[in-house]
């Protein structure tokens, strides 16, 4: 499949790429807005790509410059059999990426799995990150040692039953509270570029990441970020908290995490799930804005 048709057909701004980690790896990148306004850094969540974040990017670029990535192996951006696709790893290219593009007023957006990403950089103290807002974060939610091998196993197993495209179309939907009217489009572009790579990649990196969100919990490193962290989730998440393993509610587990952060809040949105950014992205625009306009008084 032709990556330029791609790029066209289904990334709304031009896309640039960024060697990092000693040229080792090449993020794709789309980056709109002032760019002297401070950054708002977009990381997606497993299996996506930047385009997940195209509700949100238009609106804050007219206040902020908005940076979407693909994250390696996702996307446009390069991948390899070899990568080992850990969360260590994703934020290692993604702090790698700040430092060689010189942003030095950079907020960390991620959702779900790039939440946790996010939250993996965020504990490494980097000079130029002065805020995260997490859609959905993984990594917040507690496991222990039989409940990871439970989940583990059950997510594989479920995904070795379907295909590549079916398990995405799957995940994606179950994604949303209620569906919105453009989900269908974004599902089946999602697919377009997941068809980018072999299938042989994408299972190994799925395994890889699923694995890497389970054994690098951030829960017990959050007192080591240091810069204010704002929470989102749709009070109908299906997704977070695991409803079988952990049947705890969403606020539960929120309020057993905010103590552990130097300084943390959240906000619950309603009738709404996983997929926030892009099932109610109105309300998720005025809550990134007024996060780092709050942060940036």
């Amino acid at each position: 499949m032709n990556t330029e048709n791609i790029e066209i057909g289904l990334y709304p701004q031009p896309v640039f790429r960024q060697k990092v980690l000693f040229d080792a790896v090449e993020i794709a990148y789309t980056d709109t807005g002032d760019l002297n306004a401070p950054v708002i850094l977009f990381i997606h969540g497993l299996g996506h790509a930047l385009i997940a974040w195209n509700k949100n990017i238009a609106p804050l670029a007219q206040k902020y410059r908005c940076i979407a990535i693909d994250l390696p192996g996702n996307g446009l951006s390069s991948k390899d059999i070899n990568y080992p696709y850990s969360m260590e790893f994703f934020a290692e290219a993604v702090k790698d990426f700040i430092i060689q593009k010189g942003l030095t007023q950079v907020f960390l957006c991620g959702h779900s799995m790039g939440g946790q990403v996010a939250l993996t950089l965020a504990q490494t103290s980097l000079p130029g990150v002065k805020g995260v807002v997490l859609c959905a974060p993984a990594g917040i939610e507690q496991f222990n040692a039989v409940e990871r091998n439970l989940y583990k196993g059950t997510m594989l197993f479920v995904d070795l039953l379907s295909t590549e495209e079916n398990s995405l179309r799957k995940a994606i939907n179950n994604s949303f509270y209620i569906m919105p009217e453009s989900a269908p489009l974004l599902i089946q572009q999602l697919v377009s570029i997941m068809q980018l790579q072999s299938r042989a990649h994408y299972r190994v990196m799925m395994e890889k990441c699923i694995v890497g969100m389970l054994e690098e919990p951030v829960y017990d490193h959050l007192h080591n970020i240091e810069v204010p962290v704002h929470i989102l989730f749709g009070e109908k998440d299906g997704l977070i908290p695991n409803k079988i393993i952990h049947p705890i509610s969403l606020k539960q587990m929120l309020d057993q995490a905010m103590p552990k952060l130097v300084k943390g809040s959240y906000n619950l949105i309603p009738k709404c799930g996983h997929f926030l950014q892009w099932e109610k992205p109105e309300d998720v625009n005025f809550y990134i804005d007024s996060f780092v306009k709050e942060t940036l008084a």
